[in-house]
This record gives structure tokens, sequence and C-alpha cells, in this order.
């Protein structure tokens, strides 16, 4: 499966993570992967999009966060290893993947 981008922001918790997936939800024509949960409550959102949405809904969230955003970052034209990661964790969650939405 060919992605544009994935979006990656990381944020103190879960709800708001629920909070920075709302907004970006909102913001651009972007799908919502999977997240990811370390020590602490560091909390990472995955999603998907072509590369002006997915930077335009990361940029949103770094220009009018719902909450404090710790890190975030673009990745354009992942590699397939990339793809590979962020589907595993989709599948830990039990999160569709684009190719199971089809």
């Amino acid at each position: 499966m060919a992605y544009g981008a994935f979006g990656l922001v990381e944020v103190l918790g879960s709800s708001n993570a629920i909070l920075v997936i709302d907004q970006m939800l909102k913001t651009s024509e972007v799908s919502f992967r999977t997240w990811n949960t370390k020590c602490g409550g560091h909390t990472t959102v995955f999603l998907s999009g072509d590369v002006s949405a997915v930077t335009a809904a990361v940029e949103s969230v770094k220009g009018n966060p719902p909450c404090e955003v710790i890190a975030s970052a673009v990745i354009s034209n992942p590699s397939e290893e990339t793809v590979c990661i962020v589907e595993e964790e989709a599948a830990k969650h039990h999160f569709a993947s684009e190719k199971s939405k089809k």
C-alpha cells in the first residue's frame, strides 16, 4: 500500500491524543492510522494522507494546539519498512488498514 505521507504528533495522555486526532481530522482530508503510548503516558498519534493534507493537519495542531505538543513530524513518501511499522502498530490496536477498508 502506498501512502503519500504519515503525520506524527506526540502528546501526553490519551485524552490529549483524542483532542489532537479530532482537530487534525476536522482540519484536513487525512485518515487516523493508529497511536502508540509509552512510559509516562507519552502518546504518538499517526495519520496518513497526501503530503499537503498531512502537513496542514500537523501544522494546525502546532499552530493552535488543543494541548501541549511534545513533538511532531511529517514523513513524505514513507519507505516500505516505515509503512510496515505503522500497519503492524495499527493491527495491535485492531485499527483497520487502508487495505482492509477496500
